[in-house]
């Protein structure tokens, strides 16, 4: 089978990755890729939103199925223009239509899902410009710490959390006003503050059946001890140690089960991950947000573990026969930490020379934000490469990651030496 992955970061390498080791395979494409997806498929110098681009690469090499790495091209309705074209209509894509992955592309939209279904999340309300005022005055009947969240895709960066009220409310004139994240602050979302442990579940769905897949947990902030700005991930751990039977029972109950039914009754059409970050506040999940394909750096730690053939995975989504496939985890835990360019998630340089990451030994490199130039690999953007290591528990697979990033190198490295210091 020939397929393409569409995007160029890390969970696209890993997705490569992974497929690459099916017997079902004949050739991997990646649009845009990386210098590391460039050593085990073609890379095809294409943006994920130039659709009528990916549509002649389709048509030429006889592709037979798209499988959607990041969201925007999936928010922007890359599915919808497969099956709205007859040339196109027969192509398996992974990753949901339009309508449904307004899960990710909308704030409010995702809240007003949640409460229709009875899905456990924070109270909230979002506000516009034109009623600032009101948000100010919402702002004033909660209590510290105070949530604000951008209702569109800010790349990861668009929730605030602050301590002060008169400091939140200075970011909310700053978000609808100035327009501090774009367009994705026309509307903001101001919710309650949930105090817990955060976790990440992943569900893969044809829209009927489904299949939950290993937990994870991200750091997202670049700072040791959860400090400083946030950043798309700074490094991930699989399984999720504190997830225990019990508690993955009241996830699939009232989290992972209405989800899926809730996207069925409400006619949003679901091929794909489905991405649900959680937080445990006491003994019960509640959802903060919900993601319309694998997190980066979660997949990273995620699909290491996955036994089972990923293309039969997918093969069996585009079918809508998932209920008929084993899904098999490697018992093992996972770890990965990112290795970031200086100065990310703020200003920083690209076209660094990395060294030393072939000799890395008893671990997995997974390439983000790199590129291949006269023979050399470069950096090419704020998170650079992840380390990826196994081990009985998460200290042990840690440990591997930590002494195998010793032998990388690139100018201003940078890399948080903590993931894990929570559990």
């Amino acid at each position: 089978m020939k397929i393409l992955i569409v995007g160029s970061g890390g969970r696209e390498h890993t997705m490569a990755w992974k497929l690459k080791q099916s017997p079902k395979l004949t050739k991997l494409y990646v649009a845009p890729g990386n210098a590391g997806t460039a050593d085990i498929a073609q890379n095809i110098p294409i943006g994920v939103n130039d659709f009528e681009a990916i549509k002649q690469l389709v048509l030429e090499e006889n592709i037979e199925m798209v499988v959607v790495g990041p969201e925007d091209p999936l928010v922007n309705g890359i599915h919808d223009f497969f099956l709205e074209d007859p040339d196109l209509s027969g192509i398996a894509v992974i990753g949901p239509q339009k309508a449904a992955a307004t899960l990710e592309g909308s704030k409010q939209f995702a809240k007003e899902f949640m409460m229709r279904h009875g899905i456990p999340t924070a109270a909230y309300q979002s506000f516009t410009v034109d009623t600032l005022d009101e948000g100010y005055r919402f702002l004033e009947t909660l209590t510290a710490p105070y949530v604000l969240k951008a209702d569109g895709l800010a790349a990861g960066k668009g929730v605030l959390i602050l301590e002060e009220l008169e400091q939140a409310k200075k970011e909310l004139k700053s978000m609808l006003i100035d327009e501090k994240f774009g367009n994705a602050s026309t509307t903001v979302v101001i919710e309650e503050f949930l105090a817990g442990i955060e976790l990440s579940v992943f569900v893969l769905t044809d829209g009927d059946g489904y299949q939950i897949l290993p937990t994870a947990k991200d750091y997202k902030r670049i700072g040791e001890g959860d400090t400083g700005l946030n950043t798309g991930g700074m490094g991930a751990i699989s399984p999720v140690p504190f997830a225990d039977n019990v508690f993955m029972d009241k996830i699939h109950a009232n989290i992972v089960k209405p989800t899926v039914e809730g996207l069925k009754k409400d006619n949003l059409p679901y091929k794909g991950f489905i991405f649900i970050g959680l937080i445990k506040v006491g003994d019960e999940p509640k959802v903060i947000e919900y993601n319309v394909r694998m997190g980066d750096p979660e997949t990273e730690v995620v699909l290491p573990r996955i036994q089972t053939d990923l293309l039969d995975l997918l093969k069996a989504t585009a079918a809508g026969t998932l209920n008929e496939i084993e899904l098999k985890i490697d018992d093992r835990t996972a770890a990965t930490v990112m290795l970031v360019s200086g100065g990310y998630p703020e200003a920083y340089e690209k076209g660094k020379e990395i060294t030393g990451f072939r000799n890395v030994q008893d671990a997995l490199v997974f390439h983000a934000g790199t590129q291949l130039k006269d023979g050399k690999v470069l950096t090419n953007g704020g998170r650079v490469m992840a380390i990826t290591s196994y081990g009985e528990n998460f200290k042990e697979a840690l440990a591997t990651s930590y002494t195998n990033i010793n032998t990388v190198r690139f100018d201003q490295m940078n890399y948080r030496k903590d993931i894990g210091f929570d559990l």
